[in-house]
């Protein structure tokens, strides 16, 4: 099923995920207009996808997901809305609320929009980190849709993308104003790599002034399987095709799916020496601590910052949760989503990696100057 003739509302369409899934629209399908909602869209993004743009108008809807007007503008008409846009924030860095706002209260005004104004089709974007891993660290090995997994989420990023995730489960089949039904669906991705993604930049920033040497902040053994940015555009793109097929609608509408690929099973620090090792980076062999104690030094670090918040607001560079992510093992297949959305991924791991390793070489003397500048 085609989405050619749609017009899609793509939110955080100038972000990492966003801007590729505007471009993949581009060059899969013949929908007839794209929407790019977000507080700001650089000229640059809409200069870069001229070549492929063919006859798909292309508008931009600067504004704020928290506000229902300029939601419902951009909704207006629409047929399909890639929900892409959230505030990510791994080190607890942000207010509980301003998250909260963000996540779920943009989510729920975009879902009574889409209710407005009669769009058919809604696909969340989620995260792998609704599942946790929890505070134990208590593993998941090529788990799916069906595992049964104590979460007790601690971070607020990963609450708020939960409770967003429920809304959106919930909302499908409620009824539009002109009495047709929306359709519903969540996908989460696992760790999301390729060109812009700014946490790999951060890494290699880090070897730089490492003398090129990258952190150990994993265990060798505590294998995740990342996903190449490319992929996670293909499985929304697959989830979208399958909500407007009438009788895929009603067996996908309201569930959720993991989206990986095929990236090999490492950990996070081995990752990024994979795709840095290229460039002349080596790694550190252990641990900067033995684990046990890498924790107490995070608990105390912790501490210390609570006492100073009065003060100033501090935020510790890792803390116990983070430590615990970096620390377990989990991993989730994609066979559920290729049974029901017909998702493969698009790009090989050979290619993915290709790719990504060369956006990285443009962007290192960048970084190797403004470091040195600094």
């Amino acid at each position: 099923m085609s989405l050619t003739g749609d017009i899609c509302v793509v939110t955080g369409a100038g972000g990492f995920l966003g801007r590729r899934m505007v471009k993949l629209l581009l060059e899969e399908e013949k929908v007839a207009e794209i929407r790019l909602l977000d507080k700001h869209v650089q000229p640059q993004l809409l200069e870069s996808l001229e070549g492929c743009r063919g006859n798909t108008k292309l508008s931009v809807f600067e504004g704020d997901i928290r506000d229902s007007n300029d939601v419902r503008k951009a909704c207006r008409g629409a047929s399909v809305v890639f929900h892409i846009a959230s505030i990510i924030d791994i080190y607890d860095a942000l207010e509980y609320k301003e998250i909260y706002d963000v996540n779920v209260k943009g989510t729920q005004v975009l879902l009574e929009a889409c209710i407005q104004e009669n769009v058919m089709s809604f696909i969340y974007t989620s995260t792998i980190e609704v599942m946790g891993p929890n505070p134990k660290g208590e593993p998941i090995i090529n788990g799916n849709e069906d595992t049964i997994y104590n979460s007790a989420l601690k971070f607020s990023y990963s609450k708020t993308k939960k409770e967003a995730e429920e809304r959106t489960l919930k909302a499908h089949g409620e009824m539009l104003q002109n009495g047709g039904r929306l359709a519903t669906c969540v996908l989460r991705p696992m760790y999301i790599f390729g060109e812009g993604c700014r946490f790999l930049i951060g890494h290699m920033c880090d070897g730089i002034r490492n003398k090129d040497v990258l952190f150990r902040m994993s265990q060798r053994e505590a294998c995740v399987n990342p996903v190449y940015v490319g992929n996670v555009a293909t499985g929304h793109l697959q989830a979208a095709r399958s909500l407007k097929d009438p009788q895929k609608r009603n067996v996908i509408g309201g569930k959720f799916y993991f989206i990986s690929d095929d990236t090999p099973h490492v950990s996070y620090s081995d990752f990024n020496h994979v795709l840095m090792s290229p460039l002349g980076f080596t790694i550190q062999d252990k641990l900067l601590l033995p684990l046990n104690l890498f924790y107490v030094f995070c608990f105390f670090l912790e501490i210390l910052c609570m006492i100073l918040r009065p003060i100033k607001r501090i935020v510790p560079p890792l803390n116990r949760q983070l430590l615990t992510m970096l620390n377990t093992s989990f991993t989730f297949s994609y066979e559920k989503a290729k049974k029901d959305l017909g998702y493969t991924p698009r790009y090989s791991w050979m290619e993915a990696r290709k790719r990504t390793i060369e956006w990285l070489a443009a962007e290192l003397p960048k970084e190797r100057e403004r470091i040195r500048a600094k």
